[in-house]
């Protein structure tokens, strides 16, 4: 028992002994952790970046327009553009149905090629002069092949790119340009009927591609691309003086330079010389009606129902306003209702609401239509009195009642019909200041296009010539210019000109010293 207690006294002696060597090995592995710990935490502060403030907190990410918002506008906008689109088949029923058959594949190929003009020369430069961002008078930036930068269809803070004054629009940049591709390529078709039946066809197409390229792009520049006149106050919704007049201006200087047709006006009178098919011309204006439709109700470039509701509402009323007063001012004055005038009564209509369509109410909208009616009447007999030749009427359509239409924004404007634009009107309380600024838009854009236009028609005349031949004109253009006829099984003999002054109104008496009839030839 003694030898037990003796061991375990060892054993409890030589425990204490080697627990005490042990304990500063503890202490040392316990303390190392403690003694690395502000070594990492010094390094960290040393390397990470200091902490931002939190007035610099990093801006909230900016939320473009739904999925939904963007498919509904892109499908409203090149639906509206496609139906602009179906005018040029109108532009071609109502020119070629104004003019003689003679000339007929010679319209209907003019109408045909320009939109394919119209198409490139708008993408080569068109688009960037008019879109591009720039100084007050032109586009400077993305000016080739629709190549600048642009994240289309993000708008506002979260738009990046060079095309910002057509950023406010919710649809991809395609269909962007491709809605304002048909209105470039509308104004080039206006011209084609005013110069019909006596202009080469090759300097229509040279004078064509710069029209859509330079002369147009720039003045919609001026008021669709955030320009001089834009930043003035002049309002123009789809194109009254941006596309029709624009358009007109360049006819009348290409009138001037081409003078009238063989045998229009003898003796200080004027000869009719009438269409050959009514039937092809009512079909047009129709399709034109239809087309207007997606001019001017598309122009809202926005799937927005109540605008695009009363946009198609004061366009109706206008064109029926237009068609009405223009066939009552041609029973008036010439004792018949002519299918003629009736026909650019209602285009003048629809020109004259273009621009204000969106500003004004749908009663304003009838008296628009009206007025535009009986000056299409008086426009064609002012043209004729001054011996300047149109045979489809496009300068009173397109340039007169452009200008009205242009005009008449200044005048039945409601700040209510689409609030933070145009203000009121002068008749509805705004003042004259919409007036005239409108009135200092239409100067400014009248004799930039005319006198660049009359130019360029004289450059074309110097370089390549501009009018056919006496023999091709006599002949008609088709056979001369194309080398076929439209009617190649019919043989047209005679046709009557008594009576009419132009485009083929009838006058209810005819004077008895007139000849009955003229031969044509073919």
């Amino acid at each position: 028992m003694k030898e037990l207690l003796k061991k375990i006294s060892w054993m409890g002696i030589f425990t204490a002994v080697m627990l005490s060597l042990s304990l500063p090995v503890w202490a040392e592995e316990a303390a190392a952790p403690a003694a690395e710990a502000p070594a990492m935490t010094m390094e960290s502060t040393e390397s990470a970046p200091p902490a931002p403030p939190a007035t610099e907190a990093a801006p909230p990410a900016v939320e473009g327009p739904s999925e939904t918002k963007v498919a509904l506008d892109t499908l409203w906008v090149v639906i509206a553009g496609m139906l602009v689109f179906f005018m040029n088949t109108g532009f071609a029923m109502v020119e070629s149905g104004f003019c003689r058959s003679k000339n007929t594949v010679n319209i209907l190929s003019k109408n045909f090629i320009v939109f394919a003009i119209s198409t490139l020369a708008f993408w080569f430069i068109g688009w960037g002069l008019m879109f591009g961002d720039g100084n007050g008078f032109v586009g400077t930036s993305g000016l080739f092949f629709l190549g600048g930068e642009d994240n289309s269809p993000m708008t506002g803070d979260g738009y990046s790119g060079v095309y910002g004054a057509i950023a406010w629009a919710t649809v991809p940049l395609l269909a962007k340009f491709f809605f304002q591709l048909v209105f470039a390529g509308t104004a080039a078709t206006i011209v084609s009927g005013v110069v019909a039946e006596r202009i080469k066809y090759l300097s229509f197409i040279v004078f064509s591609f710069v029209l859509v390229a330079f002369i147009y792009p720039i003045i919609g520049h001026w008021i669709w691309g955030g320009g001089w006149l834009a930043g003035l106050g002049m309002w123009d919704f789809a194109g009254s003086t941006v596309v029709h007049s624009v358009g007109g201006w360049a006819a009348l200087a290409g009138a001037l330079v081409l003078g009238a047709r063989i045998g229009k006006y003898k003796d200080g009178r004027v000869q009719a010389i009438p269409g050959h098919n009514m039937a092809l011309g009512t079909l047009g204006a129709l399709i034109l009606w239809l087309g207007w439709y997606g001019f001017n109700p598309g122009s809202t470039m926005a799937a927005a129902p109540g605008d695009i509701s009363r946009i198609i509402i004061t366009t109706t009323m206008a064109a029926a306003a237009g068609l009405l007063f223009s066939t009552g001012t041609a029973w008036t004055l010439l004792g018949k209702p002519d299918l003629g005038m009736s026909i650019n009564g209602m285009l003048g209509g629809l020109v004259g609401i273009t621009a204000p369509c969106a500003f004004v109410s749908p009663g304003s909208a009838v008296i628009i239509g009206a007025i535009s009616g009986v000056i299409v009447v008086l426009a064609v007999m002012m043209f004729d009195r001054l011996q300047i030749d149109d045979p489809v009427g496009a300068l009173s359509v397109h340039l007169v009642c452009g200008i009205f239409g242009t005009v008449a924004v200044g005048l039945f404007a409601q700040d209510a019909m689409l609030p933070n634009t145009t203000g009121n009107g002068l008749l509805f309380g705004g003042g004259a200041k919409l007036l005239i600024n409108q009135l200092i838009g239409i100067a400014a854009v009248g004799a930039f296009t005319f006198v660049v236009s009359l130019v360029v028609w004289m450059a074309v005349k110097a370089i390549m010539g501009l009018r056919v031949s006496e023999t091709e004109e006599l002949e008609g253009l088709d056979l001369g210019e194309h080398g076929n006829s439209a009617y190649p099984e019919f043989s047209v003999s005679m046709i009557s000109s008594s009576g009419a002054m132009n485009i083929g109104y009838a006058s209810s008496k005819p004077k008895a010293s007139e000849k009955p009839a003229e031969k044509v030839m073919r």
